[in-house]
């Protein structure tokens, strides 16, 4: 694996009323690779995805950035979280005029934006004329108009249909490869963590921590073929059987995931 970006360090994360989130979690997130947190519902998974954000603090642990300082990030929350009233060039300039940038200097940002996720003839349009998948992937494009080092996204297509939701894999898969991005996408789906990911990372919950990390070995760029092929579907059985027991027993955490 690429030299990490950010490696987590013993992080325990508790909250006011007194849920432990997170206990011993430790992590290193290799640059350019697609990591995978897969596990149950209330494991720590967006937890932990929010400290890599730094939109909340680890109650102790650290957080450390290579060369000190957290880069770019993006982040794309379960819902589109759009603006209504604003169209879609609006909603994706909204990261750059929190900045200060005039909309006529973000205009080519904005539209390269757009462009990445096949959205450029709808920038004129309001998020009610929008499918869920067209929605969802204007959040993706303003989250991408930073054009970030890491972008995190928190089970993005859970409320979608399958087939917009495989179309969406695809696209995600593209635009990594095309930006170079380091990427972090939580989800419940087996099937879509094996698809997406160079490594799942599977969470057992209470408290929320790493019990095993599965190298995918599928190559890229990666199609239907891989769906129906049977590396696939050993690999998909593969982590399918480490987050049945991340639901059974738990397990203990592993002390160090690369």
């Amino acid at each position: 694996m690429a030299a990490p970006v950010v490696t987590l360090h013993d992080i325990r994360k508790s909250f006011t009323n007194g849920t432990l989130a997170l206990d011993r979690l430790n992590l290193n997130v290799g640059e350019g690779e697609f990591l995978t947190f897969l596990g149950p519902s209330g494991c720590g998974k967006s937890t932990a995805l929010r400290l890599i954000a730094g939109l909340i603090e680890p109650t102790s642990g650290a957080v450390d950035w290579r060369d000190g300082a957290r880069p770019e990030v993006g982040f794309v929350f379960q819902e589109p979280t759009l603006m209504p009233w604003a169209n879609v060039f609006d909603n994706v300039f909204l990261p750059l005029r929190l900045r200060g940038v005039p909309k006529s200097n973000a205009r080519g940002q904005i539209e390269e934006a757009l462009s990445l996720v096949g959205l450029k003839d709808f920038a004129n349009a309001y998020p009610r004329e929008l499918s869920g998948g067209m929605k969802m992937r204007v959040s993706i494009a303003r989250a991408l108009v930073l054009k970030p080092g890491l972008l995190l996204l928190d089970e993005p297509f859970a409320a979608l249909d399958e087939i917009t939701r495989l179309k969406l894999n695809d696209d995600v898969l593209r635009i990594k490869a095309e930006l170079g991005t380091t990427v972090i996408f939580v989800t419940h789906s087996v099937y879509e963590s094996v698809y997406l990911s160079s490594r799942v990372v599977v969470f057992a919950a209470r408290p929320g921590r790493i019990i095993a990390a599965l190298d995918i070995n599928a190559p890229m760029p990666r199609t239907e073929c891989l769906r129906l092929s049977q590396d696939y579907a050993d690999q998909c059985r593969q982590a399918s059987a480490a987050l049945q027991r991340a639901i059974e027993l738990g397990g203990d955490a592993i002390g160090a995931h690369r």
